[in-house]
């Protein structure tokens, strides 16, 4: 009888135990229905920084007046595309964000839920972004000129400083009796120009420059 006892005593104590054990992993689980979207995380993710928004509003006693759906998840009204970043950042302190979002979006979100570290991870990001856009490279850029068989020596001598000679084309003569110093030459130089990675710039296509063969500069 009294090992029974025993018995019955240690699972009704094994039972208590599990239970509040229980009910205590439930309180710390929270449910976020974020423009429609649901995320499961912890409270203490979301009170990882307490001056925002998510922190207060996981509270006992929130200043928040926040509806919750059937659910009983808490109902945010902003979009939850952009809602992931933000969760991740809060699990583990590193800006994770897939190619397709716009920095700027992220940027809004951690601005609303008032994350200062976050901010300041946005904001390098798109820093780092633009300058990546900017990066200058070189470019050929060609010039076509138009010229006679009498100016071509000249046209020769006459190379602007960081100009190269790259082909001369025989277009004929605009005459019928014409001689070679009649005949009608164009003459291509190119340079190496920066330009921007994401800019326009002269078309260094060689095609496309010769169709300038009627123009004389």
């Amino acid at each position: 009888m009294f090992f029974k006892e025993m018995a019955l005593n240690n699972n009704h104590g094994n039972g208590t135990i599990n239970n509040d054990f229980t009910n205590g992993r439930k309180s710390e689980w929270v449910r976020l229905n974020v423009g429609g979207t649901t995320f499961l995380t912890t409270r203490t993710t979301l009170s990882r920084d307490q001056k925002s928004f998510l922190y207060r509003l996981v509270q006992e006693a929130s200043d928040l007046n926040t509806d919750k759906d059937t659910d009983g998840a808490f109902l945010i009204d902003r979009d939850p595309t952009y809602f992931g970043p933000v969760l991740n950042f809060l699990r583990h302190g590193k800006l994770v964000m897939n190619k397709d979002l716009a920095e700027e979006g992220v940027l809004e979100e951690a601005e609303f839920y008032n994350i200062p570290d976050l901010i300041k991870a946005v904001k390098e990001k798109i820093v780092e972004r633009d300058a990546k856009q900017n990066l200058t490279f070189m470019k050929n850029v060609y010039r076509v000129m138009q010229c006679s068989g009498q100016e071509l020596t000249q046209m020769v001598s006459t190379i602007p400083d960081g100009w190269k000679f790259e082909q001369l084309l025989n277009i004929g003569s605009h005459y019928n009796y014409g001689t070679e110093d009649h005949a009608e030459f164009l003459f291509v130089v190119s340079k190496e120009c920066p330009t921007l990675l994401n800019g326009s710039n002269e078309p260094s296509d060689r095609a496309k420059v010769l169709q300038l063969k009627g123009t004389r500069i």
